[in-house]
């Protein structure tokens, strides 16, 4: 699946725009108050916002917008309404938004079908039906429910029924085969800008990166991200292997004490076999090679910095990466052309622990000044990000922790995969 060769909102002139009822998949899954319900951070509303004023801007007959909320397993639950979003969304985008308390049937296609030139719908929280997801789990017993083929085949038609085109904006679903992501029927079905922007990155890291490519991985389990070592070492040429899972690596390559830091027993069985493929595909691996030890895992911990001959001492633990392995990684960094960053060099949570993960995100934004591509994969490097107020000086920071992570492991995303090509 070539991520390049899909059709986006741009690839449509406005006059096929013009007069249209369009269906968006936006992602409205924001955080709220849990004693209010008042909305916490509007910033997924606001990113929505370029896509939908683009359709309104080319003379759309009406708007209609769907999302989930939280996870109310298949079923109405007043507290994953999406009624406060509607309200939210009508002050940022200055103009009136109806909701319907409702996503699919009979009331929501009169609805749409009598609403007024250029109206504004959205649509109640698709979850609250177990037709999007397709299963639900009762979280008493723990028991798994499945819809009928027949009932998510009528969800989707419901949906198909209520536009003429469709448009996906929501990256951080697209690896879920949910009804709203890949049950829409009609043509055309495009990427919307943010989803256009998600793909035009990724398509170039994993199909056209500017040579010397930089993949940096940490977190804690190598287990977790073994397919994504595997796919990324036929495509670089230096891998950064930090944070936790660097221990398991030290100590099964160089006999390196680690003390009590994290040791992955499971993955620990593979790292003889990805430094084996990385000096086969001629990688560069580099870890790191002094750490931040703390004597418990905790913000107050006591702190020591070690080097690999004096090791992690007994009852200690490596949070952080050291000052020597910080310059090893601005080296690797400030040498390369494309840099795809996943996963913290350390537990940032805790201030006395950030250091190695700033002094990364530094050097990256470094890196980008000097025109280099900087691409963050979601999830925790994104946090980082947002910690320390950085989104907007790297290339760009994916919205789609688990679909970011999918697509770098080589997977098709059902949600990409179900767009129109482009002729």
């Amino acid at each position: 699946m070539s991520l390049s060769s899909k059709k986006t909102i741009t690839d449509l002139p406005g006059s096929e725009i013009s007069g249209k009822k369009i269906l968006i998949r936006v992602d409205f899954n924001v955080p709220q108050d849990k004693s209010t319900g008042a909305i916490t951070n509007n910033a997924r509303i606001v990113a929505a916002l370029p896509t939908i004023k683009y359709v309104i801007e080319n003379g759309a007959k009406s708007v209609i917008l769907c999302s989930h909320l939280g996870r109310p397993n298949g079923a109405p639950n007043s507290k994953y309404t999406l009624r406060p979003v509607a309200e939210e969304l009508q002050k940022v985008l200055g103009k009136n938004v109806t909701f319907i308390d409702e996503c699919v049937g009979s009331k929501v296609e009169e609805k749409v079908a009598a609403g007024k030139e250029g109206e504004v719908f959205l649509l109640e929280n698709l979850r609250f039906h177990i037709e999007e997801e397709g299963s639900s789990k009762d979280e008493a017993t723990g028991e798994k429910k499945k819809a009928s083929p027949e009932a998510i085949e009528a969800f989707r038609s419901s949906l198909t029924k209520l536009a003429d085109l469709y448009i996906n904006d929501a990256f951080g679903t697209a690896h879920r085969a949910h009804s709203s992501v890949v049950g829409f029927k009609g043509e055309p079905r495009l990427a919307g800008f943010l989803m256009k922007k998600e793909l035009e990155f990724f398509s170039k890291v994993l199909e056209n990166p500017e040579q010397p490519f930089l993949a940096i991985l940490g977190g804690a389990k190598i287990s977790d991200k073994i397919q994504l070592i595997e796919n990324l070492l036929d495509k670089v040429n230096k891998l950064i292997v930090c944070g936790g899972m660097a221990f398991t690596f030290k100590k099964i390559i160089n006999s390196v004490e680690i003390g009590n830091s994290l040791f992955d027993e499971e993955g620990s069985k593979k790292v003889h076999d990805l430094v084996a493929k990385a000096k086969k595909n001629n990688v560069e691996l580099i870890f790191p090679v002094d750490y931040i030890c703390g004597d418990k895992f905790d913000k107050d911990a006591s702190r020591k910095t070690v080097t690999d001959s004096e090791g992690v001492p007994k009852g200690w633990m490596g949070l952080d990466a050291g000052p020597a392995s910080r310059e090893e990684f601005k080296k690797a960094i400030l040498s390369s052309k494309t840099i795809l960053w996943n996963g913290p060099a350390g537990v940032f949570e805790f201030d006395a622990f950030a250091e190695g993960s700033k002094a990364m995100l530094d050097a990256c934004i470094e890196a980008c000044q000097k025109g280099a591509t900087v691409i963050v994969g979601g999830g925790d490097t994104a946090t980082v990000c947002k910690k320390y107020g950085a989104e907007d000086k790297l290339s760009h920071v994916s919205t789609g922790g688990g679909a970011s992570l999918e697509l770098l492991e080589g997977k098709n995303l059902p949600g990409v995969a179900n767009l129109s090509e482009k002729k």
